[in-house]
């Protein structure tokens, strides 16, 4: 039986990934599309052949030729059209970030978890999917002993103060998440579990950007954030996410333990343990590599043969509770504990 997609919000992950991977698989027909305008909207779907162009995603919502919708939109948009495919009999695949705060994301998980058995998946996090496997192995093994610190930083970029104003800018589409923020979390709690407490610092250098209009709006949110975290497993973390650090090197993340070090930077897995002079390449096997396979998941998802790994929308709350915390505590200057 042919599992028929929808698709609302074709953005950039949406084109290059999700649409074309879809069609990819036998059995499955992306069948009906709606994006910001009719323009746009007609343009994908001649694109990919795409038969049907609804004007309105809450058309696409109803549409009963549909078994399943990705919601490729920023996530101002992720709740709504999330829970109402959901209450539609539709399965779901939600871009990342899952939500624009805790209790959109909250309300999602309740209604997944009442649509049962309808798949409802988030986007994962994608940087360390080559290593994840192999990281979690080591550490499992005591490559690194007791661990002790953990240091994410990303950010090799000079300030734009002149850019265009970016959704990733907006609050109002973006809610409280920041930058790459909570990719990083997610990308941790598969390493080495949850925080319990955070306390946070950002500053917003370019306070006004121009939007696509051109008139001046207010940038809310941080383009430089440091985040000290206190870790269940006993570890602290230093999370520096930034868009002003010229030269800063590639995004990289650290894990220092009593006996050994793991880093994953640029794609490479370097490690070293005591006794070593410095650190080195970790081969990762290749029955633990992993990859991009989101869209073959969802689909097995749906059809039985597998369930949910990356990402489940538990999965997606711890990380919108972190992020939420995030905020709270640079709002606030203070500590700020996550809820459970």
């Amino acid at each position: 039986m042919t599992i028929r997609v929808g698709v609302i919000g074709a953005g950039a992950n949406t084109v290059r990934w999700h649409i074309p991977r879809l069609q990819q698989i036998d059995g499955v027909a992306v069948s009906a599309v709606v994006n910001r305008g009719p323009e746009s909207s007609q343009r994908v779907a001649r694109q990919f052949g795409i038969p049907r162009v609804h004007a309105r995603w809450q058309d696409l919502v109803a549409d009963p030729a549909l078994d399943a919708v990705v919601i490729g939109t920023w996530p101002y948009l992720h709740a709504r059209a999330t829970i109402a495919a959901l209450r539609a009999g539709k399965h779901v695949l939600c871009e990342a970030r899952m939500a624009m705060d805790v209790a959109e994301a909250l309300a999602m998980r309740d209604v997944a978890r009442e649509c049962e058995p309808l798949v409802t998946q988030i986007v994962p996090a994608p940087f360390s999917l080559p290593v994840d496997a192999t990281i979690a192995r080591l550490l499992a093994e005591g490559y690194c002993g007791e661990l002790l610190a953990v240091d994410v930083q990303d950010g090799g970029g000079f300030i734009q103060p002149d850019a265009p104003l970016h959704w990733r800018h907006d609050a109002d589409l973006c809610g409280v998440n920041v930058m790459s923020l909570g990719i990083w979390y997610e990308t941790l709690m598969r390493w080495v579990g949850e925080a319990t407490h955070v306390v946070a610092r950002g500053r917003t250098f370019v306070r006004q950007r121009r939007d696509a209009a051109g008139t001046l709006r207010a940038v809310r949110l941080p383009d430089h954030l440091d985040v000290l975290a206190d870790l269940a497993c006993g570890a602290q973390a230093h999370l520096r996410i930034s868009a002003v650090q010229g030269h800063a090197g590639p995004p990289s993340a650290t894990l220092y333990g009593s006996a050994g070090t793991l880093r994953f930077v640029d794609g490479v897995l370097l490690g070293g343990r005591r006794a070593d002079a410095a650190l080195a390449p970790i081969s990762v096997p290749p029955h633990e590599a992993g990859a991009w396979r989101v869209e073959e998941s969802f689909i097995g998802a749906i059809r039985g043969s597998e369930p949910v790994r990356l990402t489940d929308v538990d999965t997606g709350v711890k990380y919108m509770r972190f992020t939420e915390a995030v905020a709270r505590s640079v709002a606030s200057g203070m500590a700020v504990a996550l809820e459970r």
